[in-house]
């Protein structure tokens, strides 16, 4: 197996837990919160897929899925367009609204398949190269992959037990 295979395969992994975190659920669940300060099944969804758009895309050198296939009008949420829901407040969890199960589905599908498109194509001396230099070390590409498939993981499984909650 090669390094991308294995990035594949996590990545894959993520894709399953967001569909059995979502489906069959009704709008009100998805918007359900557990507790004052707690996030929506359709908050962290929506968080964990902004942060897998915005990371691999710039990683990979192109435009994100939610605006270049029109993901930000579809949801036309009261937020900016670059937002990714990193540091945001009650309020703006509370915020984030969706039309359905399906429609939050159809973008983090949106968002695997353009991923996939770019990890099925990386090499194992593609993953050395430097994609920030704002830290110290700076990051490589293989750390933001790791990095994103992490925090992707953590939210699905957050999101699993607001579900469990319901």
């Amino acid at each position: 197996m090669r390094s991308h295979d294995v990035l594949i395969e996590g990545y894959g992994r993520i894709r399953e837990e967001v569909h059995a975190v979502v489906d069959g659920l009704s709008v009100d669940d998805l918007h359900a919160r557990p507790g004052d300060e707690a996030n929506s099944i359709a908050w962290l969804v929506w968080h964990l897929t902004r942060v897998q758009d915005d990371h691999v895309a710039e990683a990979a050198g192109i435009e994100q899925a939610w605006l270049a296939k029109g993901w930000a009008d579809r949801f036309a949420l009261p937020l900016e367009e670059s937002d990714t829901g990193y540091g945001h407040t009650q309020k703006q969890v509370g915020q984030v609204k969706v039309d359905s199960g399906e429609m939050l589905l159809e973008y983090y599908d949106a968002v695997h398949e353009q991923t996939l498109a770019f990890l099925s194509g990386l090499t194992n001396e593609d993953l050395d190269r430097v994609v920030d230099e704002r830290w110290d070390p700076p990051v490589t590409l293989g750390v933001r992959l790791v990095s994103v498939l992490s925090d992707d993981l953590q939210h699905v499984g957050q999101a699993a037990y607001v579900r469990g909650l319901l």
